[in-house]
């Protein structure tokens, strides 16, 4: 028995196309902001010489975390100086950390909203599965078509594939403050905003927390797919090893990649340690 087929790709065309030929200004703002944003992160990552900046992050590690993250981080981020990789993986961290303060500026709100209200985790939950299961690939597609070719579509599909993490996290934390500590917090007169702001955040701060840290960790693992659409760094120098297999400089970029992911994880867990 043949069925007529839903012309689901030909109503997502032509949303796209609707979307392109009404929207353009919006997109371009958008573009714009996030472009400057990369651009300020990087600029401010290359502006002292690498070596600077090594110790600085080296005693960086020092204070926030152990001595052993320190010698990771001093022992890696020269190992990435001497492959002559650190300018592209200053590029890589930007989009990186655009990625991940965009998505947790967003994120948080939404998780917020989520706690304080069922019918919005309804709406919002699917959405999220959808977001999370649907393959990376894809978002690049309309990203490319709305915003064109560079660093701001890879780091809107970073975004996309990365926030799901906070968003369920934050809202994780605020549903698990126990009722017993809430219905106090009413009793003696806690406006919704009190309550939110002395109680619920600081105790759901472990779980949001770890939502980030994920979120980060997610963001760093769109640089190589970002690079297939024209976004420098790292990413790029893997995608090229790929296409003309090249295994040596695709380890080496691969080896940066995770002293990265490494070292911002570590970071990242002993500065919510140490809070």
């Amino acid at each position: 028995m043949n069925l007529l087929k839903i012309p689901l790709g030909d109503w997502i065309e032509k949303l796209e196309e609707w979307l392109t030929g009404n929207l353009g200004p919006l997109f371009d703002f958008i573009r714009s902001v996030i472009g400057s944003m990369v651009d300020g992160i990087e600029a401010s990552l290359i502006v002292a010489p690498a070596m600077v900046l090594i110790v600085l992050i080296t005693a960086l590690a020092y204070w926030i975390g152990k001595w052993r993250i320190a010698l990771f981080a001093f022992i890696g981020l020269l190992l990435i100086d001497n492959l002559g990789l650190w300018e592209p993986s200053m590029q890589s961290l930007s989009l990186v950390l655009t990625a991940s303060i965009l998505s947790v500026v967003f994120g948080v709100p939404i998780g917020i909203l989520c706690a304080r209200s069922q019918t919005t985790q309804n709406i919002v939950t699917p959405v999220l599965d959808f977001m999370q299961t649907m393959p990376a690939f894809v978002y690049l597609l309309p990203a490319v078509s709305f915003f064109s070719l560079g660093v701001v579509p890879g780091v809107i599909a970073s975004i996309i594939f990365a926030i799901p993490p906070t968003i369920r996290l934050t809202n994780l934390g605020i549903r698990q403050v126990p009722s017993e500590l809430v219905e106090a917090a009413d009793a003696f007169g806690s406006t919704p905003a009190q309550k939110l702001v002395k109680l619920q955040l600081p105790l759901a701060m472990p779980t949001i927390m770890a939502g980030i840290n994920q979120t980060i960790m997610l963001s760093l693992s769109m640089v190589v797919i970002s690079s297939m659409i024209g976004a420098q760094g790292v990413g790029a120098f893997v995608y090229r090893a790929v296409t003309q297999a090249k295994t040596g400089i695709g380890f080496e970029a691969g080896i940066a990649i995770v002293i990265m992911a490494i070292l911002l994880d570590r970071l990242t867990q002993s500065a919510f340690k140490k809070k």
